[in-house]
């Protein structure tokens, strides 16, 4: 395997839960292009048809995108659960890094992590 140079894993959560269609596909697409335009690869991470994803194209990034919170939240103890039912999943901070790790990918960059407030 030849070095790609560095490899940039985002959320998808933020795509499906965060904000509303069309404008989410857009901010992960513009996420994308500005990582791309400093010199590493962008690698959004998500659960379709219960498949670890690494990596989506614009297709997979309108899939989720377009299907909202129809797409169930994932984090680390529901990874088994969406995986087997075949499920599409939008990973969270937790699940984002546990498939980053498994790729090895050691960068990550996210919208914000939940969780953390009370209101």
């Amino acid at each position: 395997m030849h070095d790609t140079g560095p490899v940039v894993a985002l959320e998808s959560t933020i795509i499906c839960h965060g904000m509303p269609y069309p404008e989410n596909v857009e901010t992960a697409l513009n996420v994308e292009a500005a990582i791309r335009e400093h010199g590493a690869t962008p690698a959004t991470i998500a659960i379709l048809g219960g498949r670890l994803k690494v990596g989506l194209n614009e297709d997979e990034l309108q899939l989720p995108g377009s299907k909202g919170r129809e797409v169930t939240k994932t984090s680390r103890r529901d990874l088994p659960l969406v995986v087997s039912r075949n499920d599409d999943g939008a990973t969270t901070v937790a699940a984002t890094m546990i498939i980053a790790a498994m790729a090895g990918i050691h960068v990550f960059a996210t919208g914000g992590c939940g969780g953390v407030f009370r209101h």
